[in-house]
C-alpha cells in the first residue's frame, strides 16, 4: 500500500533568528536527497507566540528545530521527550509523526560527541567547560559519555556555579567549579570546551599553552575566535561550532525526513559558503 504520509515541511524556530544558518544545512541535505517537495524556513517566534505556532501547525509538518529561547519552552507543548533531552531539559528537535505526535529530541549533545569523534576525540581523562549557559549543560551531557574523570567549570557567579555542579550531579559527572578569574588554567585541560559568547575568550588568547590539547569552540560567527585563532597558532586542534551546527542538523535531517544517512559533507560546505558570503 502506497504512503499516505503528506508532510514534507520543516523550519527553524527561535527569537532573533535571521542569521540562522538551519535553512542552509537542511536545504542542502534535501537536494542531495532528491527531496524536491520538500521545504524548510526560519520563523521569528518567542515564547508568547510559541504555543500558538504549534497548535497551527498542519498535516503537513515533518519537524521543527528549537534555538533560543524555545528549547525549554517547547516541552510542556510536547506529547513525548527521548531522554537524551530530558537529560538536559532542552529540545532543539520536535519530529511531528505521521499520526499528529509531537516528540521532543536533544540532537546538540549526540552532535557535539560526533563532532569530537571526527576529530579522533573518543575518550578523554579529563575537560574543561568554559561558561554555564545552555550549552554548557550540554557540554556536559556530552561530556558524562566520554569523559572518564572531573571536569573543571569556569564560570562568572556562584549561582552559575550552583547550576553546573547541579547539572553535572544530574548527569553522574564529576564537576569542580572555578572562578573565571582562573581560566586560563583551563587551558591545560587535554579537552577544552568554549560555551561563551563571541569576545569572552579574547582575553585568554595570550595564555596559550606550548602544547595545547583540543579545544572545542562553540561559536561559529564570527569565525574563528581570537582564542582558536592562537590555539591553532601553536598546532593545537579546533573543533568550531560550525562542526556543531552540522553533526546536530545531519540528525535532524534523518529523523525528520526517514532518510539515513544525511549527507554531511554537502551541509557542511554549504554553511560553509553562506559563512563566507557573509
Amino acid at each position: 500500500m502506497a504512503s499516505t504520509d503528506r508532510r514534507h515541511r520543516a523550519a527553524v524556530l527561535g527569537s532573533p533568528i535571521a542569521h540562522s544558518l538551519s535553512p542552509v544545512l537542511h536545504r542542502a541535505a534535501y537536494a542531495e536527497l532528491g527531496l524536491d517537495d520538500w521545504s524548510y524556513d526560519r520563523f521569528e517566534i518567542d515564547e508568547q507566540t510559541l504555543p500558538g505556532f504549534v497548535e497551527g501547525l498542519d498535516g503537513s509538518w515533518a519537524g521543527l528545530s528549537l534555538t533560543m529561547p524555545l528549547k525549554r519552552a517547547i516541552i510542556p507543548l510536547l506529547d513525548s521527550v527521548t531522554e537524551t533531552a530530558a537529560s538536559v531539559e532542552a529540545v532543539n528537535t520536535v519530529v511531528l509523526t505521521e499520526d499528529g505526535r509531537r516528540i521532543g529530541d536533544n540532537t546538540d549533545i549526540p552532535g557535539m560527541i560526533a563532532a569530537l569523534r571526527e576529530r579522533g576525540v573518543e575518550k578523554t581523562e579529563s575537560a574543561a567547560v568554559l561558561g554555564a549557559g545552555a550549552t554548557a549543560s550540554s557540554a556536559l551531557a556530552a561530556l558524562s559519555q566520554i569523559c572518564t574523570g572531573p571536569v573543571t567549570a569556569y564560570v562568572r557567579s556562584r549561582e552559575r556555579g550552583d547550576e553546573m555542579r547541579g547539572w553535572g550531579e544530574r548527569l553522574g559527572v564529576e564537576v569542580h567549579i572555578a572562578d573565571w578569574a582562573e581560566a586560563e588554567q583551563a587551558l591545560h585541560a587535554p579537552l577544552i570546551i568554549a560555551t561563551t559568547p563571541a569576545g569572552a575568550t579574547d582575553g585568554l588568547m595570550d595564555a596559550v599553552p606550548e602544547h595545547p590539547g583540543t579545544l572545542f569552540d562553540v561559536l561559529y560567527e564570527p569565525w574563528p575566535t581570537g582564542l582558536a585563532s592562537a590555539w591553532e597558532g601553536h598546532g593545537g586542534p579546533v573543533i568550531g561550532g560550525l562542526d556543531l551546527l552540522v553533526h546536530q542538523a545531519v540528525l535532524q535531517v534523518e529523523q525528520m525526513t526517514g532518510r539515513s544517512p544525511a549527507p554531511l559533507a554537502a551541509m557542511r560546505q554549504a554553511g560553509e559558503q553562506a559563512l563566507a558570503a557573509r
